[in-house]
């Protein structure tokens, strides 16, 4: 797989949603607004996020999922879950609330239900989103997406009762839709999975099978990274959980399982970085030396300070991220987080 220059600079991929989605969104479920309206805000933040990143000066960008969802509370259509859960036919019915993280029962995420195989040819719309971003950017695009084990995990089974075989299809369905990816000219693709921390040995292991299965065979061109969190959830009545907590780091973290995934680079929290030194290999790691649970924009030298904490890791190697997706931040935080990004590349010599 290709590489990442030393230091590029990229997001993880959401950025700060506005607060008025939540306003539009109530307009359009009382009939006051439009669908259409809200899909043209949409499709306006979009081009916002990119711009953003574009005059910050990130290297790869993405859209900043601003499509793929109404609001930035934890319920449908949730970005990572319902937004994909919604174009697969298998997921029927209302969703059930189903706790998520063993650090407060209160928290929950509004799950759908699997009542049938999953199809492998169903378009996700993720080659919509590529051709959409880069008609808005000069700059190379990043499409992300959920994994098999996140997608499989958090829904309710009333078909498979066999979480792997479950992985397996949602595998298999990924593929299909990283091969319409690549076939529109995407370079850059990143999965995300945030519940590996807090999952059993066994059931890792065949989630990196899952995941293999559905990037085996990816041109050689394309950068295929793997996100890795422990969660990133917002403060405020307007959000369900708290700033400052990592709500699945809990059990073994299990770099020496992620990196038996084939792919070109690890996106990690920076003081996991530590973590992936005897395991990473050739492989690159994506520092996320911009911490978006603190609403303090850092500093280049602050970054550059996380990154030197980790003096085994070769320049060729490093990548400048944040730790997760910036949407629950205030846009002008989030952008500034940015700047210092890309400060840092410049004070490393990238």
């Amino acid at each position: 797989m290709s590489r990442y220059p030393k230091y590029a600079t990229t997001v993880i991929g959401a950025y700060s949603v506005p607060d008025w989605y939540e306003a539009l969104d109530r307009l359009v479920a009382v009939g006051q607004l439009s669908m259409a309206s809200m899909t043209d805000a949409q499709f306006r933040a979009s081009q916002a996020a990119i711009l953003d990143q574009e005059i910050a000066g990130i290297d790869v960008v993405t859209g900043g999922e601003m499509h793929r969802r109404t609001h930035n509370r934890h319920s449908p259509p949730n970005a990572m879950l319902n937004y994909f859960w919604q174009k697969i036919p298998a997921f029927q019915g209302s969703t059930r609330p189903k706790p998520i993280t063993l650090h407060d029962p209160n928290v929950f995420h509004p799950a759908a239900t699997c009542r049938s195989r999953i199809g492998e040819n169903i378009d996700l719309g993720l080659a919509d989103e590529f051709r959409m971003v880069s008609a808005c950017t000069r700059k190379p695009v990043k499409i992300t997406m959920s994994g098999p084990h996140i997608l499989a995990k958090v829904a309710y089974d009333e078909y498979y009762n066999d979480l792997t075989a479950m992985m397996t299809d949602i595998a298999k369905l990924l593929r299909y839709n990283f091969e319409l990816l690549v076939a529109e000219g995407c370079k850059f693709i990143q999965i995300d999975e945030p519940l590996f921390t807090m999952s059993e040995e066994d059931e890792v292991g065949a989630a990196v099978d899952a995941i293999n299965m559905a990037i085996e065979g990816i041109a050689s061109d394309t950068h295929v990274s793997m996100h890795i969190c422990q969660g990133n959830y917002a403060v405020g009545k307007e959000y369900d959980a708290q700033i400052g907590h990592r709500y699945f780091d809990t059990g073994r973290y299990k770099a020496d399982l992620v990196c038996k995934i084939d792919c070109a680079s690890y996106m990690v929290e920076y003081d996991m970085a530590p973590q992936y030194k005897d395991f990473l290999g050739d492989r690159q790691l994506g520092v996320g030396a911009v911490d978006v649970q603190d609403p303090k924009p850092e500093t280049g030298e602050t970054i550059v300070q996380r990154i030197r904490a980790c003096p085994w890791l070769p320049a060729e190697q490093t990548v400048i991220t944040s730790s997760c997706g910036f949407n629950h931040l205030p846009r002008r935080t989030a952008f500034e987080k940015m700047k210092a990004m890309v400060e840092a590349k410049r004070i490393l010599g990238g």
